[in-house]
């Protein structure tokens, strides 16, 4: 049904940009769509980590002010759910029956409400607690959910999000830590691995490099694909926990879409690399030339670029009201290559990917920093500090 309104996008004390546009309930990128704001920048949503912390690592485009513009649609320069597994090669793929977990820290009231409206734009089924498609419980696994915080319902917003444009068919359970020390998401973590169905459990948290010795237990589940972002502050070093040896690290990477083509792909700036000073390297990846004496980070990578490959999100903005807006950060891309993970219906191991590269969209151009060793933050052919093993091209590396 058509709906014609006038789509405003404002900003507190910014210039007010009025579009009209035409809003079709369920459609996608055919769907004309709420021109972009020129002077939009993206903003962290999470503080930095303290010591024994994790920081989430969700990145929104915001105006001068600092403030999420509220919009009555998705932007238009907003990745799409049909344009994100156009990219990926995810297109007649489905993991209807598997679950995909996310876990994070602090609630998000809105949760449910915010996800409906999302899957409805884009003509989802319907995932809500009712029909056992959406399930919300507590870092230990009950119901008492833990105090709202922004910032962190912000990343849950895009979590869900992702999994849900990359497979629509799965099952979401969402584990909320008390808090974000690393012990209250460990613990989410080992709660999220014994609920029935769970096939991939995504991280999209970082702290500071830090050894298995002491926090490997809570992300080592043999059989469950456990994925974590690299990081959002470029070439830095190792990043815990995906500088475990028993998750996928995932970096992140530029991608620019024609509609639904893929033009390219490329390193994003602000994807985390280096190498664990602690944990050991992950099986297989020794052939590939990562230059780390121990674990090397990216494993493999997707769309992280706030601004170029930022995903469309319907998310928080207060604790009562929420817009639509685009996300980016390797936030993104965890859930992303949980998803892929739970399509692919494999052995879900993070050795998967070297065992069959040639299954990747390899990414060769770009940068994260300045380093030592220079794969460690250059692009380049086969693996690379920044993008790994590159991207999915389908689900045969997964």
């Amino acid at each position: 049904m058509k709906k014609r309104f006038i789509a405003a996008l404002l900003g507190v004390g910014a210039l007010v940009v009025t579009t009209v546009t035409t809003c079709f309930q369920g459609a996608d990128a055919a769907t004309p769509r709420l021109t972009h704001i020129s002077g939009l920048h993206a903003h962290r949503v999470c503080a930095k980590p303290s010591a024994g912390h994790a920081a989430c690592l969700s990145k929104v485009l915001v105006n001068r002010q600092g403030a999420v513009p509220r919009a009555a649609a998705p932007l238009s320069t907003a990745l799409t759910p049909t344009q994100l597994k156009a990219a990926y090669g995810l297109t007649g793929t489905n993991g209807a029956g598997r679950t995909v977990a996310i876990v994070d820290a602090y609630g998000y009231s809105n949760l449910e409400r915010d996800l409906t409206i999302y899957r409805n734009y884009y003509g989802m089924p319907a995932c809500t607690t009712a029909n056992g498609c959406l399930k919300i419980v507590d870092q230990n696994g009950g119901t008492s959910l833990p105090r709202t915080d922004l910032g962190w319902s912000q990343e849950q917003a895009l979590d869900v999000d992702a999994v849900s444009a990359a497979c629509p068919a799965c099952k979401i359970l969402v584990v909320q830590a008390k808090t974000p020390s690393f012990a209250n998401l460990g613990t989410a973590v080992n709660t999220a691995a014994r609920q029935a169905g769970v096939v991939a459990i995504s991280n999209s948290y970082g702290g500071s490099d830090a050894p298995d010795s002491t926090y490997g237990t809570y992300y080592n589940h043999p059989g469950i694909a456990v994925t974590a972002s690299t990081g959002d502050n470029g070439y830095q070093g190792g990043s815990y926990p995906a500088s475990s040896t028993y998750v996928t690290a995932v970096g992140g990477t530029t991608l620019k879409m024609s509609g639904n083509t893929r033009v390219s792909e490329s390193v994003w700036s602000g994807a985390g690399s280096g190498c664990s000073t602690y944990n050991a390297a992950i099986s297989g990846s020794s052939s590939f030339g990562t230059g780390c004496a121990k674990r090397a980070m990216a494993d493999v990578s997707a769309a992280a670029d706030p601004n170029t490959g930022g995903l469309s999100v319907y998310a928080p903005t207060t604790t009562k009201n929420s817009t639509w807006s685009q996300y980016g950060g390797t936030s993104e891309s965890a859930p992303i290559i949980a998803s892929v993970y739970a399509l692919a219906g494999g052995g879900y191991s993070n050795t998967t990917p070297y065992q069959h590269p040639a299954n990747l969209n390899d990414v060769t151009s770009g940068s994260n920093g300045t380093c030592p060793t220079t794969q460690w933050c250059n692009a380049r052919a086969g693996w690379d500090g920044p993008s790994g093993l590159g991207t999915p091209n389908g689900t045969g590396a997964f």
